[in-house]
């Protein structure tokens, strides 16, 4: 469950979608919002899958892995789709190349150095910011759902974002037999259709190479030190005849070290939301959006358990350029998030978990530990804080 407290902050809206920031509001008091769930994924992802390897002598192997998210909650979402991977790969010494839907460079550092696995309300807000950060419209492969069903409930959708995971993908990682090094590339297609000339290309948005991914991740693991930089670009918008690609360049750093006793985890992260123009505009174009974070966090063995920590934060920066010498910018928007949760392992199957998390918004911004949205009220409140609880049982099989 989650529970909000919102502050007034005015109704105009600003290019991030936040609604803007207004120091001279008049209070129109507060709203709470709140809600109590039998949810699923607060420690682990619920999942289920299936995968095999045939080895095809010489050193060569060929694989296949098909993992599909389930709501074990309601049972609505079972083996429908295989949105979390859908991959098929070739290994050997050169290394392994795999084919299909996968998770991005970008995000193995997110994940792999919170202490809460980026899963349930401790999920640190460097992951959770840059997922709305990159969302483009449609499907990432160029389809178009139906107009028939827009209105009908959907299936998890593979398109909208290539944060986490990118399809259509052609990836590469380096054997793991390199003293510790290793590393992988990632292309994503956008398989939308070119035309030529240019100027048969449909009069829609993003009509030419939205949702191609490229990106990149390199590190180093020996011992209790684990360290990596990855990069990715992806391309979330692009209009042929106003001439612009919109673009999301990300850069992140992580690292953990193991001193026995505790183990610390870090990671510093750069998104940039970027316009090209193919002419650039006579008054200037739209100025970058850079959103900067960072995480610090801790796993303490204690008995048959685990106690998890993390602090992290993020800024949004639009720079804004003002436009007389009287005129008052409004400040970045902040955010911060405080998680600590315990894990009780019941054996190496099951484990009993609880977290709680606290997310403080600071000049406009609207991160949430996930429940209730404020937005979509269309009060123009935003919230000020929210608070999110897990308690749980998780098992594996």
């Amino acid at each position: 469950s989650s529970t909000s407290r919102d502050l007034g902050n005015g109704v105009a809206y600003d290019r991030l979608g936040f609604p803007i920031y207004n120091p001279f509001y008049l209070n129109r008091g507060s709203i709470k919002a709140s809600r109590r769930e039998l949810a699923h994924s607060g420690y682990n992802s619920s999942r289920l899958g299936f995968r095999g390897t045939e080895d095809l002598g010489g050193g060569l192997a060929a694989s296949f892995w098909l993992e599909a998210p389930i709501s074990n909650d309601d049972g609505q979402t079972g083996v429908s789709t295989f949105t979390r991977r859908s991959t098929v790969s070739l290994s050997g010494g050169f290394g392994e190349v795999r084919l299909g839907r996968d998770y991005t460079p970008t995000f193995w550092n997110d994940t792999v150095f919170d202490p809460f696995g980026t899963n349930g309300v401790g999920t640190n807000l460097v992951s959770t910011a840059n997922g709305s950060f990159g969302g483009f419209t449609g499907y990432a492969d160029g389809k178009k759902l139906p107009d028939a069903l827009k209105n009908v409930p959907q299936l998890p959708d593979a398109g909208g974002s290539n944060y986490v995971r990118a399809g259509n993908s052609i990836g590469y990682f380096l054997p793991p037999n390199l003293g510790g090094f290793y590393g992988q590339v990632m292309y994503g297609f956008h398989e939308k259709t070119k035309y030529s000339p240019g100027t048969a290309t449909p009069l829609a948005e993003n009509a030419s190479r939205t949702g191609r991914y490229v990106g990149g991740r390199f590190g180093y693991a020996n011992g209790p030190l684990d360290v990596a930089l990855a990069y990715g670009s992806s391309t979330v918008g692009d209009q042929f005849y106003v001439g612009t690609t919109t673009k999301v360049n990300t850069l992140n750093l992580g690292a953990s070290y193991d001193f026995g006793p505790v183990k610390l985890f870090g990671e510093l992260s750069r998104a940039k939301n970027k316009v090209d123009y193919e002419v650039e505009p006579y008054l200037g174009g739209r100025p970058d959006i850079d959103l900067t974070g960072y995480l610090l966090g801790v796993t303490v063995p204690v008995g048959a358990g685990l106690i998890r920590a993390s602090y992290s934060s993020v800024k949004y920066d639009e720079n804004l350029v003002a436009r007389s010498p009287w005129e008052v910018l409004p400040a970045d928007k902040k955010a911060n998030k405080l998680a600590i949760g315990y894990v009780h392992n019941l054996s190496k199957r099951t484990a009993l978990y609880a977290t709680v998390a606290r997310v403080s918004n600071k000049n406009g911004a609207s991160l949430t530990v996930g429940g209730p949205g404020f937005q979509g009220t269309g009060n123009g409140f935003t919230p000020k804080t929210s608070t999110g609880y897990d308690f749980g049982i998780r098992h594996a099989f």
